[in-house]
């Protein structure tokens, strides 16, 4: 067995290749487009790059590719956080604890040259994008943006001396194939709240599209600077996302909270596409895929919904306006045939959303673990 970086089109194809292999009979597994892998993990195209490096590491045994590894160094992370740590991502394997161990070795070996002094992960690249190992919830399939790994990749790593350092919450809501109304004694909550703080609630307003980037971008750190493992997103990032977001985002599922004619919160959802990416497992962008997905949108085939985002900035929190934005979500999915969603992910320690979600009726459903291992 070797290990070795990535060395230029046809080491970074096999990179990308090697989970479509690996996880190809796992009916819950969800393939990513591999165009869409590939531009996060082009150093020229994804402005993650402008305040970090990575380096992408193969395992190969007997010319076959048995795994793969993403050590990475976020500047930004460390200046925020004043500390050292690093990050690993981009993690596969097959069920070997010699090669997980290879692959680890060779990416904690890269960090420490880096003055890392701990390794967390996995977060391809950061906690803004995948991030967590799955522990928990391996019987569903993971909506949009959300990670899927068998159950054996636990073992490779707590045997690789790993210890958990938080776990990540996602519960689901209205788990069922019909429309279920939001408990009156919300619907009441929050319209006596509504008044009582004199705030109103908008959708996202596409005509003014740049804009509402903009807004965005004054409240996102704003709303999530206080969160564990919270890293901020850069203007450069933000805008590749919304490019990103803009053909599939429902205006009716991003609301903004306002107050006296200024933002105060925001919440972002969006249909769970991975129902349409489910059905087709190469991973390409083929004319029945594209196909499937303008129908499904089109026609409200696709039934599930996945809330990214909800915040409130801080001198508006402990008021209950979280609620505001998730009857808003609620209410707004259903009118576009969305009949269950995911809420997440959530800190696990982070009570008082758990909370707030579960007397809406949501229940904890995947758990993912981020780990950290002393450098």
């Amino acid at each position: 067995m070797t290990i070795r970086p990535v060395a230029g089109r046809a080491d970074l194809d096999r990179f990308i290749a090697l989970p479509y292999e690996l996880h190809k009979r796992d009916p819950f597994w969800v393939p990513l487009l591999r165009m869409d892998v590939r531009n996060l993990l082009d150093r020229s195209k994804n402005p993650f790059f402008d305040h970090a490096e990575a380096e992408y590491f193969l395992a190969e045994r007997d010319g076959r590719v048995v795994g793969r590894v993403a050590a990475i160094t976020n500047r930004l992370h460390n200046e925020f956080h004043h500390d050292k740590v690093g990050f690993f991502g981009f993690f596969e394997s097959v069920y070997d604890h010699a090669v997980a161990d290879a692959l680890f070795d060779a990416a904690a070996d890269w960090l420490r040259s880096r003055g890392h002094d701990v390794m967390r992960g996995p977060a391809s690249f950061s906690t803004n994008d995948e991030c967590g190992l799955l522990v928990a919830g391996y019987d569903t399939p993971p909506c949009i943006m959300m990670p899927h790994n068998p159950p054996y990749y636990e073992r490779l790593f707590e045997a690789a001396r790993f210890l958990k350092a938080k776990d990540l919450i996602a519960m689901r809501g209205g788990w069922q194939a019909e429309y279920l109304p939001v408990p009156e004694r919300i619907v009441r909550g929050t319209e006596l709240m509504k008044q009582r703080l004199g705030v109103t609630m908008r959708p996202l307003d596409l005509a003014n599209f740049k804009a509402e980037v903009d807004l965005v971008k004054s409240l996102y750190n704003r709303c999530w600077e206080r969160n564990w493992g919270f890293i901020p997103m850069t203007d450069r990032e933000i805008d590749h996302l919304a490019v990103q977001f803009r053909p599939v985002v429902n205006p009716d599922l991003v609301p903004f909270l306002m107050k006296d004619g200024e933002a105060i919160g925001f919440a972002l959802a969006l249909p769970d596409l991975n129902v349409v990416f489910r059905r087709h497992r190469s991973g390409r962008l083929t004319p029945a895929v594209i196909l499937d997905l303008l129908t499904s949108l089109k026609f409200k085939r696709i039934r599930k919904a996945r809330i990214l985002l909800l915040g409130v900035v801080p001198e508006w929190r402990g008021r209950g306006l979280d609620a505001v934005l998730y009857h808003w979500i609620w209410t707004k999915a259903a009118e576009h045939g969305m009949y269950w969603g995911e809420g997440g992910w959530v800190l696990e320690d982070n009570h008082a959303i758990r909370q707030g979600l579960g007397k809406m009726g949501f229940t904890d459903y995947r758990t993912y673990r981020l780990y950290d291992r002393p450098l």
